[in-house]
């Protein structure tokens, strides 16, 4: 039987997190079971120092998010109820087409906006349908968006290309997988082929992913066309 450790009141302890029991202090083997008392209490700090400097790592990164979120929107203007109107029929047809996990993110979480925020005013960009901000899934829409394309289905397209951008694909990514999309989405060669909005994505698909590009006796044609 172990004798019990009698405490003067006012005087501290060290408690064992092994056994439950409180120790007198200087000891450095808890009495009861015989563990570290030193090494535990040690361990325990460290830990509590890195969930600290963790948890003050994420409190800096979410006010840097939110700051950085809050100037993209402050230096630009939302777009009107018209094209609102016109980006919700198209994320329809989306959605409709299978790609509810797109949707809902274009649908849902993305701020639309109709001019240019201070970053990209400061990268510039390219003659472009779209911009996207990731990770604070702010969406440029230009005004060649709503002039250019004929129909819901190609403003899907577009979306559909930024809905890429938005779960941090590169140009790359984005076009490969928006081609591919293409059918599925209903934005066909044999309906769309004359218009402006084909014309400049198949230029630029080929540019990005030319390896879609190579079938074909020729070894230039388009592979995801069916034969």
């Amino acid at each position: 039987m172990k004798p019990s450790v009698n405490q003067t009141p006012g005087m501290s302890s060290i408690h064992c997190i092994h056994c439950g029991r409180d120790n007198a202090s200087g000891m450095r083997a808890c009495q009861y079971c015989g563990k570290a008392l030193a090494a535990v209490k040690k361990e325990r700090g460290l830990r509590r120092l890195i969930m600290k400097s963790i948890m003050r790592i994420l409190l800096l990164t979410l006010v840097l998010l939110f700051l950085g979120y809050a100037s993209l929107i402050t230096t630009s203007d939302p777009i009107p109820f018209d094209q609102q109107r016109q980006v919700a029929k198209a994320i329809e047809i989306i959605e409709k087409r299978g790609f509810s996990k797109e949707a809902f993110v274009l649908g849902r979480l993305v701020r639309y906006r109709s001019t240019d925020n201070w970053w990209n005013r400061h990268n510039g960009h390219e003659s472009a349908y779209a911009a996207t901000n990731f990770p604070f899934e702010v969406v440029t829409l230009y005004p060649q968006f709503f002039d250019d394309s004929v129909d819901d289905v190609e403003r899907a397209a577009i979306l559909l290309h930024e809905s890429y951008h938005l779960f941090g694909y590169g140009e790359p990514g984005a076009f490969e997988g928006t081609w591919k999309d293409r059918i599925q989405l209903g934005w066909t060669k044999e309906h769309y082929n004359n218009t402006a909005v084909w014309i400049s994505v198949t230029e630029s698909t080929v540019r990005w992913a030319p390896q879609l590009f190579t079938c074909g006796d020729d070894g230039k044609s388009d592979c995801t066309e069916r034969r």
